[in-house]
């Protein structure tokens, strides 16, 4: 059974299609631990809920002291690396990790991306796609998980899925179905690595 962390940063809701596709039986893996960067993130609720232990791991402490960030993802490394996991999930996690922490988990991290290879790379990727269409730029966005290295959203693509921007969208309905198809293939990720375990 593949040994799981999730790291997020916000309302965990690819944390719950982990954690339903876990329960129903969908995803031979467990969740051996649920970190976040922020007090208030509601997926450390949902984790809760599921009884899946939880760490609240700020960079503000460092950053007051004056410590490099690198010091951070160490030391955040090294906490992990006592769980012994088979994968870390970086699921709506918004803090760039360096080789501090990559390098110690060497094709073990995988972050999901609302949008496709090459294109949108970074944050408010959703909103850009968006505006590219309002612009007559792009028909379509999508969204992948790939292997998480120190360039953001540059990794090896594990999956991929086009999500077509319809002629009435508005942002918040683009935005569901973005969402809905990432909760389907941060599992379909998963399942691939769990095949390719074996």
């Amino acid at each position: 059974m593949m040994r799981m962390v999730v790291m997020i940063s916000g309302s965990g809701t690819n944390l719950q299609a982990l954690i339903d596709a876990i329960t129903n039986g969908t995803l031979n893996a467990e969740i051996a631990l649920v970190v976040s960067n922020r007090r208030d993130a509601q997926g450390l609720e949902r984790a809760r809920k599921a009884g899946i232990p939880t760490l609240y791991f700020p960079l503000k402490p460092y950053t007051d002291t004056g410590k490099p960030r690198e010091q951070y993802d160490e030391d955040l490394a090294n906490k992990l690396l006592l769980l012994e996991p088979d994968l870390i999930v970086l699921a709506g996690w918004m803090h760039v990790l360096s080789p501090a922490f990559l390098n110690k988990f060497a094709d073990m991290v995988i972050n999901l991306h609302p949008a496709l290879p090459g294109i949108f790379n970074g944050t408010n990727a959703i909103e850009r796609a968006y505006e590219a269409f309002l612009a007559g730029e792009i028909t379509h966005s999508g969204c992948m998980v790939h292997f998480a290295i120190p360039e953001v959203d540059m990794g090896r693509v594990i999956v991929q899925a086009v999500v077509p921007i319809l002629p009435g969208d508005t942002l918040a309905s683009f935005s569901r179905r973005m969402h809905q198809t990432e909760h389907e293939i941060i599992v379909q990720a998963v399942r691939i690595l769990i095949a390719r375990q074996r």
